[in-house]
């Protein structure tokens, strides 16, 4: 690939995204692409290992508030074997003014002891949908007869779900938890003024 000049990501973000150790030039060329000339308003950087069988598959995330959009940025490792080692990185922009929804949910231990601060959040969710993917849950319809044997079809229910960010205190670090809450109360204060 020819390479072309960086573009500038705040310093702050670059070292972020640097410390993961994970493909940092790709990840950071690619938020920068998809960054333009804009400044950022807050960020959130989230580097994560899940285990399948005997592997471990990294993913980072990358979210990027501006005065106008959220900026999405996912990256992957995609290997097979006997090939070269690949990675896919995906940066979408989501115009605040779609933003249909954003949930912030703490989990607290001892919560009696709010405000005191000898309580803490152990673990935090970010969830964001502007109506891109949509998931369906079935089950089996019933009636509220205990002896009905009759086949009253499916029910369910559909459900936003584009992104959802989970970081805790024990696998994150508490630092890592209050960003996330930082960047979630940027994020609702930013969507609340276009509604």
């Amino acid at each position: 690939m020819t390479s072309r000049p960086a573009l500038r990501l705040p310093p702050v973000l670059n070292t972020e995204i640097h410390d993961c150790g994970y493909f940092p030039e790709l990840v950071a060329d690619a938020v920068s692409l998809a960054l333009g000339t804009e400044d950022p308003v807050a960020h959130l950087v989230h580097h994560e290992a899940t285990f399948n069988r005997d592997e471990i598959q990294r993913h980072l995330s990358v979210l990027v508030l501006t005065a106008s959009r959220l900026i999405v940025g996912h990256t992957d490792e995609n290997e097979s074997p006997g090939e070269p080692g690949q990675a896919l990185t995906t940066t979408e922009s989501v115009p605040l003014r779609r933003i249909n929804s954003v949930a912030l949910s703490q989990v607290v231990s001892h919560p009696e002891r709010y405000g005191s601060g000898r309580a803490s959040v152990a673990e935090t969710w970010l969830t964001i949908t502007w109506g891109t993917m949509r998931r369906v849950d079935l089950e089996p319809a019933t009636c509220a007869d205990p002896d009905c044997e009759a086949d009253h079809g499916l029910t369910g229910m559909i459900a936003g779900d584009d992104l959802t960010v989970r970081i805790s205190a024990a696998g994150d670090g508490e630092a890592k938890v209050q960003q996330l809450v930082a960047f979630g109360t940027a994020l609702q204060l930013a969507t609340g003024s276009f509604g």
